[in-house]
């Protein structure tokens, strides 16, 4: 069953309800290696059957996790591109819906 309500949720305390491509810009630019260094975009349930999560690494760049049960689905990448990866992820998250 596809989710039509998520949002996405940082380390620091950040929550954004459906979040568009700018609020997931927005979400991973303030992201840092010390206090917020993470994002993850999840359906708003018990129990979420996909998840996508961004995370700072040590050398650079981000780890970006796409992950969906249903679909028996789960991809690990790097990037360095902002608007690459809240791109991409939005892309991601629209497919959830179908």
């Amino acid at each position: 069953m596809a989710a039509e309500y998520y949002c996405a949720d940082s380390e620091n305390g950040d929550h954004v309800d459906v979040p568009s491509e700018d609020a997931l810009f927005m979400l991973i630019s303030d992201l840092n290696g010390t206090d917020n260094t993470f994002v993850v975009v999840q359906p708003d349930e018990d129990d979420p059957v996909w998840f996508a999560s961004v995370a700072v690494l040590d050398e650079g760049g981000y780890e970006i996790v796409r992950r969906d049960t249903t679909r028996r689905g789960h991809d690990v990448t790097t990037a360095t591109s902002i608007d690459r990866i809240a791109g991409d992820l939005i892309k991601w998250l629209a497919a959830r819906a179908t």
